[in-house]
């Protein structure tokens, strides 16, 4: 049966009662922190994160949109649980009750992490992070002091680091809890009865590798301290070598395991003996040298006395009057070899001084000139009859008889040779000269002719 509206009834749309719904959540709640356990997480192509957050009873759909989700320093993943501050609303396409995003952070780890900078923050500024502050570390501790849990894996490799590099030394445990609530109490009163007894060189503080809330034991501010005010110097190995806790920064020196720590503090056995070897050859080299510098030294003041001894300087002088005899016998022979060279030069000089040498060389130098003469002159002789040879044939083939031979004639007019029919006139007397001989003429008339020019 259908129920009757009043004139006071308001009938509502539904996305306008889902606006209503979402404003009175977002106005009524805001932003809230909650924590819970990540499922069904989605990130599609757009870049945002779509999940749902559980706990023991209940869950709520959320959403993290790109522009805050790229600030979380991990990749969330189902079943981890999270801390998150979140704006409450409503989605209204669907209805849907849920709450948009906006910091994510590891649960737990997040408060851890404040409460590591802060204390961090807060040491360095003490001063206890100072290199002035730290103390200097043996490179080989004759008595080693280690602080870990006796059943663990990290005293395991410390011990097997130390047996094989340095099997002398000597070890002390002090075990203790490094994880859990009371580990950092227990931790700083093995620092104090280690610095009690006096006997080790060196303390080691390792421990394996964990997460943040394993390794928390070596964050705490009592811990930092006690390292501190520790007389004997801590080497720290600590978690794996990406670790950092408050007590690397306190200590004199980190190490990044503890199988490093342990090889810091100890010198291995063979390269001992090897360092061993070569300072015991430097030492018989050095002690050869002295020797032999002894050696030489003495030799020398040897040779000096023997050089001062009577014996010797005789000696000395009878070698010096063997020498100038030696000297004075040469100089003797020297001296008669020049006068012997001078006699045979003097006689050199008379035989060529002599006339008859004299006349015997003009007589050849007389005759060598007569030959030289007799042959200059024929070969004149010689050079003259072939030039002239060669100009009287050069004048034959040049001669106007050998053209007269030819059938030419020669024409002449008062002694000069006509090469012109200009030249002459009728009546003209002229000779003309044939190879033979001459013949007189007489010229009848003269004619010249335009197409030759004469």
């Amino acid at each position: 049966m259908p129920i009757p509206l009043s004139s006071n009834d308001t009938i509502w749309s539904v996305s306008a009662l889902n606006f209503e719904i979402k404003t009175m959540l977002e106005k009524g709640i805001g932003s809230i922190w909650i924590e819970g356990e990540i499922s069904n997480f989605a990130r599609p192509a757009s870049g945002h994160w779509y999940f749902s957050l559980k706990d023991e009873r209940a869950q709520l759909r959320a959403a993290m949109f790109k522009n805050r989700n790229g600030r979380v320093a991990f990749t969330p993943e189902n079943g981890q649980q999270v801390l998150i501050r979140a704006q409450v609303t409503l989605y209204e396409a669907r209805g849907d009750f849920q709450v948009i995003v906006e910091h994510m952070e590891e649960a737990g780890v997040g408060r851890l992490m404040r409460e590591y900078e802060a204390l961090k923050k807060q040491l360095a500024g003490e001063g206890l992070f100072e290199s002035s502050n730290k103390k200097t570390i043996p490179t080989q501790a004759r008595h080693i002091g280690i602080i870990t849990s006796s059943s663990g894996a990290a005293i395991r490799d410390a011990l097997s680091v130390i047996r094989r590099r340095s099997p002398t030394s000597e070890v002390t445990v002090y075990p203790t809890p490094v994880q859990g609530e009371t580990a950092s109490r227990q931790i700083v009163a093995a620092i104090e009865r280690a610095n009690q007894h006096h006997q080790c060189d060196v303390l080691l503080l390792i421990r394996g590798g964990g997460s943040l809330e394993d390794l928390w034991s070596f964050n705490e501010e009592i811990v930092a301290r006690a390292i501190f005010a520790s007389d004997i110097p801590i080497v720290s190995g600590v978690g794996h070598e990406i670790d950092f806790t408050i007590a690397d920064f306190v200590a004199d020196l980190r190490a990044p395991t503890p199988s490093v720590a342990a090889e810091t503090v100890t010198m291995d056995q063979y390269e001992l003996m090897t360092q061993l070897d070569q300072i015991s050859a430097r030492l018989v080299a050095q002690f050869q040298r002295q020797l032999a510098s002894r050696l030489e030294r003495f030799t020398q003041l040897q040779s000096r006395l023997m050089s001062f001894h009577p014996q010797r300087q005789m000696a000395s002088l009878r070698q010096r009057l063997d020498f100038a005899c030696s000297r004075l016998n040469l100089l003797k022979t020297m001296r008669l070899e020049q006068a012997r060279t001078r006699l045979h030069a003097t006689l050199g000089r008379f035989q060529l001084l002599k006339p008859t040498l004299k006349i015997e060389q003009l007589k050849q130098q007389t005759s060598n000139l007569d030959h030289l003469l007799q042959s200059v002159m024929l070969t004149r002789l010689q050079t003259s009859q072939h030039q002239l040879g060669l100009l009287a044939t050069t004048l034959d083939n040049l001669s106007p008889l050998k053209t007269l031979a030819r059938g030419y004639a020669a024409i002449e007019k008062d002694h000069q040779v006509i090469s012109s029919v200009r030249q002459l006139q009728s009546d003209d007397e002229i000779g003309i000269r044939l190879k033979d001989g001459t013949t007189r003429a007489r010229v009848i008339s003269t004619h010249f002719s335009e197409e030759s020019g004469q």
